[in-house]
C-alpha cells in the first residue's frame, strides 16, 4: 500500500503475508506457544523473565528498591527475554505469561509457584508480599492505585501509538503522528500539573506509582526513547524534569535500568542477573569510561 493511497478496509480482515516496520515480523494475530522451550531457572525464589525496556525496568526497579531497603527475601534471579527473536513465544514463557509480553515473574516461595504478569500487576504483588512502597491507609493506598493504573492504561498510547508512529513505522504519516502526539503531551501536561502540587506522583512518599511511570517519562524526557524530545517541547514540562532527575538519582533506580540491557558495549550490557555483583561490574565499567 502507498503512503499516499487511501486504505479501503475488507469486509473481512485477513492476516497480511508479512508486516512491514521494525516489529512487523514477529506480529501474528494469534496466541499461544510458537515453538517448544524450557525456561532457564535460577537458585532464588523470584524468577523474573525481563527486557530492559520501560515496562521491564519497573520490575527490576522495585525489585532494586526492595534490596535496598533492606528485604533480603527480595533476592531475585532475571533472565533475558529476546523479544526479536521470538523468545516471548516459547512454551516456557507462554506457560507463565498467555499473553506473550514481557516482563513476567514466577515466585517460587510460595506453598505454590505463584505467576504473576502484567508490569502493574508485578509491582502490586511485590508492594503486597513484601509490604513495601504502597500505603496502608485507604485513601493514600487508593490514590497510589489511582496513578498506577493511570500509568498502565496511558502506556500504550506513548509506546504503541506515539513511539510507534514517530519512530518505528515504515513511513511517517501525518494523521497517526498528530493524533498519538496530542494524546503523550496530554499525558505530560496531566504529569506536569500533579508534580507541580506534590513531590511524587502519589503524593509526599515514594511508590510504586512512581517505579511505574518513570521509565516511561525519563525516556520521554532523556531522549533514551524514540528521540523525540526536541520534537514534543519535553523541556517545557518543569516539574516532569524535576521528578525524573530526581528519581534517577536514587541508587537503586540506577541499578534496576541496568538487568537485562541489551544496548550499548558487551561491558555496559547486564543481559542476565543473578547477584548484586553483575550490577557492581556493570556500573564500575561505566564509571571507568
Amino acid at each position: 500500500m502507498s503512503q499516499n493511497t487511501e486504505y479501503q478496509p475488507p469486509e473481512v480482515w485477513v492476516a497480511p503475508e508479512s508486516i512491514d516496520g521494525r516489529f512487523g515480523g514477529i506480529n501474528r494475530p494469534e496466541a499461544g506457544a510458537r515453538y517448544e522451550a524450557e525456561l532457564p531457572r535460577g537458585t532464588h525464589p523470584l524468577q523474573l523473565y525481563s527486557l530492559a525496556t520501560p515496562n521491564g525496568q519497573k520490575v527490576t526497579i522495585m525489585l532494586e528498591e526492595l534490596l535496598a531497603a533492606g528485604v533480603h527475601e527480595a533476592e531475585y534471579d532475571a533472565h533475558l527475554i529476546r523479544i526479536m527473536k521470538e523468545e516471548q513465544f516459547s512454551s516456557g514463557f507462554v506457560a507463565i505469561n498467555p499473553n506473550s509480553k514481557i516482563p513476567a515473574l514466577v515466585d517460587y516461595s510460595e506453598p505454590q509457584p505463584v505467576r504473576v504478569f502484567e508490569s502493574g500487576s508485578i509491582l502490586l504483588y511485590l508492594a503486597e508480599k513484601f509490604g513495601r512502597f504502597l500505603p496502608d491507609a485507604r485513601a493514600a493506598r487508593t490514590e497510589t492505585l489511582n496513578w498506577l493504573f493511570w500509568l498502565q492504561g496511558s502506556a500504550p498510547f506513548i509506546g504503541g501509538g506515539f513511539g510507534h508512529f514517530y519512530a518505528y513505522a515504515p513511513f511517517k504519516q501525518e494523521y497517526p503522528i498528530n493524533r498519538y502526539t496530542m494524546e503523550t503531551k496530554r499525558l505530560l501536561d496531566v504529569l506536569n500539573r500533579r508534580l507541580a502540587e506534590v513531590r511524587h506522583v502519589a503524593g509526599d512518599d515514594y511508590t510504586i506509582a512512581d517505579m511505574a511511570a518513570w521509565p516511561w517519562f525519563s525516556g520521554l524526557m532523556n531522549d533514551t526513547v524514540y528521540g523525540a524530545a526536541k520534537f514534543l517541547n519535553a523541556e517545557r514540562y518543569t516539574h516532569v524534569r524535576r521528578w525524573v532527575d530526581e528519581i534517577a538519582a536514587r541508587p537503586a533506580v540506577e541499578r534496576g535500568v541496568i538487568v537485562n540491557s541489551t544496548n550499548g558495549e558487551p561491558h555496559e550490557q547486564l543481559r542476565t542477573r543473578h547477584s548484586a555483583a553483575d550490577i557492581d561490574a556493570v556500573l564500575a565499567a561505566r564509571r571507568k569510561r
